[in-house]
């Protein structure tokens, strides 16, 4: 047990904080320290996430113990800020943030705290991530639709506007009930909202302006982003459809997107259609293109809460430490 890495999670109570204590739990690098919920202090995980009775007997607690490897921040977008802020944490804790507090590079230096951040997807920053002492770990929308578009971004391809819908499951919306979050509103129904504003389009056009500027072509974006999400009437997951104008024949973009993901172990290209099933409950990335005349048609599925949240995390902590990157993440599709 001494070998092993010893994890803190702040925020265990909600929906990415259960998926990170299921991974943990099973993971044989790592021991979990304590898990920190104020709201459930002293109750048992297992009262809390129900499906964990008999695999743990560790209980919440409202204390923050520094005798850890690593520190999960398992909160709401911008209070892991202000956490950091109240609860100055060891220099040699390194953090993974899965709010949105760090992600783009503006706020990757938080003020009065000092603590660098690191943009944590793996399939664009894999060898930085793997020095870095603290990670700001990518929204679900965003990893779905970077994940889709970054072989083409890679290579300086993106040359037009890219058209973007994407339909994510109720929990992407957090375990907190609100009128678009309950049963009865959600069930049997579908709508969009924040057309052409969701937030997670900054942290997109940052990484595939990194990634195009790191091309050989090393320009810029060519055209805007048009991004539609829709809420979904099933649990979880997400599906990503985006096109784009491109001069690219099917088999020279499948050979891109091939080659670009041949050494990433959880993002798969298929060369048949793809759907949900085949991603819930697993940390991997399927992508799928198609040429339909002048235009390069793609689709990319994660399920928002292993691949899109706690499992990218997870996957990032791997590489931090040196572990194989899919070490605890190999886990099963709930296909049926």
């Amino acid at each position: 047990m001494s070998n092993k890495i010893k994890a803190g999670i702040i925020g265990g109570a909600g929906y990415t904080g259960g998926e990170m204590l299921r991974i943990l739990i099973n993971h044989p690098d790592v021991e979990i320290a304590f898990v920190n919920s104020t709201s459930n202090a002293g109750n048992l995980i297992s009262d809390v996430h129900t499906d964990l009775i008999g695999d743990t007997d560790l209980k919440f607690v409202s204390d923050i113990p520094q005798d850890i490897d690593v520190l999960f921040l398992c909160v709401g977008h911008g209070d892991a800020q202000k956490f950091l802020i109240a609860n100055p944490i060891n220099d040699n804790i390194k953090i993974i943030d899965l709010s949105q507090d760090f992600r783009l590079k503006a706020n990757s230096l938080p003020s009065g705290d000092g603590k660098a951040f690191i943009y944590g997807l793996p399939e664009l920053n894999r060898e930085a991530i793997k020095s870095a002492k603290n990670i700001a770990n990518p929204g679900c929308f965003a990893t779905c639709i970077q994940l889709g578009l970054l072989p083409l971004a890679a290579k300086g391809l993106i040359k037009s506007e890219v058209h973007i819908n994407a339909t994510t499951g109720s929990t992407g919306a957090g375990q907190g009930l609100n009128a678009t979050s309950h049963f009865s509103w959600r069930n049997n129904n579908l709508s969009i909202y924040k057309a052409f504003e969701h937030q997670h389009l900054n942290e997109i056009g940052e990484s595939l302006l990194q990634a195009t500027k790191a091309s050989s072509s090393g320009g810029g974006l060519e055209g805007a982003l048009n991004f539609i999400p829709q809420r979904g009437a099933f649990t979880r997951g997400i599906l990503a459809s985006m096109y784009l104008e491109s001069d690219l024949t099917l088999e020279e973009a499948q050979t891109i997107y091939e080659e670009y993901y041949s050494n990433h172990p959880f993002t798969y290209v298929s060369r048949k259609n793809i759907d949900l099933k085949q991603v819930v409950n697993t940390n991997k990335a399927l992508v799928h293109v198609e040429k339909h005349g002048n235009k390069l048609f793609i689709i990319s599925i994660i399920d928002n809460l292993l691949k899109g949240a706690s499992g990218q995390a997870v996957q990032n902590m791997n590489l931090m430490f040196g572990l194989e990157e899919t070490a605890g993440l190999k886990l099963k599709a709930a296909y049926f």
